[in-house]
């Protein structure tokens, strides 16, 4: 015989999920025909803490060109010559705007320039 972790729920016994509560009375397994106290349902308590990101804004002023580029991007960046510019880097976002067998709609940002344009793949 199997033994499960008693999850709220669900059968301590065969790991089935178990009827809804009713007002009064026990709850009965569909699975194994086992009938168990309505506490079934209830589990143990799980606490949890939630830590928010500090801000410093000394490192947002410090930071290498590299990094501010990658930055100010759009998506992902790719190398692409930018057609007003020249910048050789642009970042790129997806759309499918067409129907579904037809190719996605690719938009570029030039990451020095802020230029977009568009191409059907």
């Amino acid at each position: 015989m199997e033994t499960f972790n008693n999850v709220p729920g669900f059968c301590p016994s065969c790991g089935s999920i178990l009827p809804p509560l009713q007002v009064k009375g026990n709850v009965i397994c569909h699975n194994c025909n086992q009938e168990f106290l309505p506490d079934v349902y209830s589990g143990e308590k799980t606490e949890y803490s939630i830590q928010f990101n500090t801000y410093d804004p000394s490192k947002v002023f410090n930071r290498t060109k590299r990094e501010s580029e990658s930055e100010e991007a759009d998506g992902p960046v790719v190398e692409r010559k930018c057609p007003k510019c020249g910048h050789e880097k642009m970042s790129y976002a997806t759309l499918q705007l067409r129907s579904a067998d037809e190719g996605q709609t690719v938009f570029f940002t030039c990451l020095k320039c802020k230029y977009k344009e568009s191409e059907n793949s």
